[in-house]
């Protein structure tokens, strides 16, 4: 079957479900907005297969993604907006012509010159697209609902672009240190709890600031520390029940001293 044949027959299924006349009802039953979760928790196990470095899941995974695309494509299509057609000829498009260096004859030599050429592209339809979309100037079009660290960083690289950035890495350092000491003081003046919001906000958006100079994704980077704080307490877990206890406040300095053991082992 060639992949033309397979994704028809994916296309098909899902027009099977969605039929009124003989349908899933849990299918008929849905819109945008309640498809919406399972677009996101589908997204983000992909992420996961990635990161397990599981490659039979990633295939599941990415078909489970790949289905929600085709659920919103059918809905849409349903009430005449888009099909699934157009959203594959629009992405189609939209890299030919954010990549001519390799489809015209643009000479982008280096990765630092694509990048700049992509988000150049990006700005040129976003600007395109009308008032309504660029309303907003520099920062517009940043989703609202990506996970706040990835958002931040977004934020950050459009500010970069017209000038709005640090020099150096050294300023960035700067920055986290006086963001932090602005949240040692909410403490010790017993501020108000929207105000140590607001500090805590400023330092984790600093924090961002820092991981972009240093070249690192923030979100991936405290996705590895969650990763790593869970491997590390189930150790700890584990050779506490060897022993008959289970963690306590009261065991505290043990199992410091075992998170460090955790800690050593996988160096």
């Amino acid at each position: 079957m060639s992949q033309t044949a397979e994704i028809d027959e994916l296309l098909a299924i899902m027009a099977r479900l969605r039929d009124p006349q003989g349908g899933c009802p849990w299918d008929l039953r849905q819109n945008f907005r309640t498809i919406l979760p399972y677009t996101l928790e589908e997204a983000y196990e992909v992420a996961e297969a990635i990161e397990d470095g599981d490659m039979e899941a990633l295939r599941d995974e990415l078909g489970d993604l790949l289905l929600q695309v085709v659920f919103h494509a059918r809905m849409a299509e349903e009430q005449g907006d888009f099909d699934f057609a157009s959203v594959v000829q629009r992405i189609c498009d939209k890299l030919i012509r954010r990549h001519p260096h390799v489809f015209a004859d643009a000479p982008l030599h280096t990765e630092a010159e694509v990048r700049a050429n992509w988000e150049r592209t990006k700005a040129d339809e976003r600007a395109e697209k009308g008032p309504a979309e660029h309303s907003g100037g520099v920062l517009a079009g940043v989703a609202r609902t990506l996970p706040a660290l990835v958002r931040a960083e977004k934020l950050q690289r459009r500010a970069a672009q017209v000038g709005f950035d640090w020099d150096s890495v050294d300023g960035v350092f700067d920055k986290v240190a006086e963001e932090l000491a602005e949240c040692r003081a909410s403490l010790a003046e017993q501020a108000a709890p929207e105000e140590r919001v607001h500090e805590l906000g400023d330092l984790l958006f600093s924090c961002v600031n820092l991981a972009r100079h240093m070249g690192v994704d923030a979100e991936q980077a405290l996705r590895g520390a969650t990763h790593r704080f869970e491997r590390r307490f189930a150790s700890i877990e584990g050779r506490l029940r060897q022993s008959g206890q289970a963690p306590s406040a009261s065991l505290r300095d043990e199992m410091e001293r075992l998170w460090q053991l955790a800690k050593a082992e996988e160096h």
